[in-house]
């Protein structure tokens, strides 16, 4: 098989940075992007199992997907060290049609940027259209994220803000006021009364579950982002067996490595057939509540597409804004 190089001009690849990604990004851009590509027929074949190399105390990551726009296609590397308590991001893009690199993104916010616009897509289409009452369990950077995301795209009434250091729920809570009627409260129990949404983005310390399902106030829509691992609990077997229906980003991901759901397998729960991907939800397929009363979990683990869609949506707002390096070299595809 011959080894041609394509000798037709191609554009050059763009490099953007981590304060390029800052300004390029605005939470309804990301959820609008994630929602159309959710809406779209997206076979699992285009986005394959994540791998994950270990070495001694460090490990490197890889996460790819196909877009559905049928425009870019591409993959997210991740290489930490937890000796140096250090990691890096890099997403590449490449053209679906073309095969050139078109990008090279600094992925360190693209993480946070997707968890938080699918998990507000997830509320926008399971909660109440109505000013929502919205618990947060978590003063970290996800529940952070998931706050002002949904802030972004619905408008909240109150919110209830729990985490176990009562400096880090206060801090929270003052940096979301004057915008939103916030309150730091004692106890994820007391945060959770009376609420229309429960952002759950706290993993307790000895990995006991953060969330209890007998809290929950008929109608409740859970949001679970912090238990993505088998070893990692954040809600307990009496939320997912509450749950009418249960959305994944990653159902299978969902059902085999994640803490919840193998305890709550363990615990005789059937949720397996309860559990549906997002798409179908976004795509208006399924009818997660049969009654106003019903709770509903959105449980997230992350997705390669996610990472792609979001990057592709950079890739075009920096190409319209002008924003990003043009590198003097790249790789050169070739004819096969």
């Amino acid at each position: 098989m011959s080894e041609t190089p394509i000798t037709a001009p191609l554009a050059p690849t763009l490099m953007l940075t981590d304060a390029d990604v800052a300004a390029l990004a605005d939470w309804p851009s990301a959820v609008e992007a994630l929602s159309k590509a959710y809406a779209m027929d997206v076979n699992p074949a285009m986005v394959p199992p994540r791998s994950m190399a270990r070495g001694d105390g460090i490990w490197l990551r890889g996460l790819s997907a196909i877009a559905p726009s049928g425009s870019t296609m591409g993959c997210k590397l991740i290489a930490a060290s937890l000796r140096a308590r250090r990691a890096s991001y890099l997403i590449a893009l490449f053209d679906q049609h073309t095969m050139a690199l078109t990008a090279l993104i600094d992925g360190n916010r693209v993480t946070g940027l997707r968890t938080a616009a699918t998990a507000a897509l997830a509320v926008d289409r399971l909660a109440p259209q109505r000013p929502l009452r919205v618990a947060v369990i978590g003063a970290g950077f996800e529940a952070r994220g998931a706050l002002d995301c949904l802030a972004a795209v619905r408008q909240i009434q109150s919110v209830r803000v729990f985490s176990p250091t009562p400096a880090s729920r206060e801090r929270f809570a003052e940096s979301f006021r004057p915008a939103l009627d916030i309150t730091a409260v004692e106890s994820a129990e007391a945060a959770v009364q009376d609420v229309d949404v429960v952002l759950c983005a706290a993993r307790s310390r000895d990995e006991t579950p953060v969330l209890r399902g007998a809290w929950l106030p008929p109608g409740a829509t859970v949001v679970s982002l912090g238990s993505t691992l088998p070893e990692q609990r954040e809600v307990d077997e009496e939320t997912m067996a509450r749950a009418v229906c249960i959305v994944a980003d990653m159902p299978e991901e969902v059902a085999h490595d994640t803490g919840d759901a193998m305890a709550a397998a363990r615990a005789g729960v059937d949720f397996r057939a309860k559990l549906v991907p997002l798409s179908e939800l976004v795509a208006g397929r399924l009818t997660p509540r049969r009654d106003a009363s019903d709770i509903v979990l959105y449980k997230s683990v992350g997705s390669a597409l996610q990472d792609i869609v979001i990057a592709e949506m950079l890739l075009a707002n920096a190409r319209l804004q002008g924003r990003g390096v043009a590198l003097p070299a790249s790789i050169t595809p070739i004819s096969k």
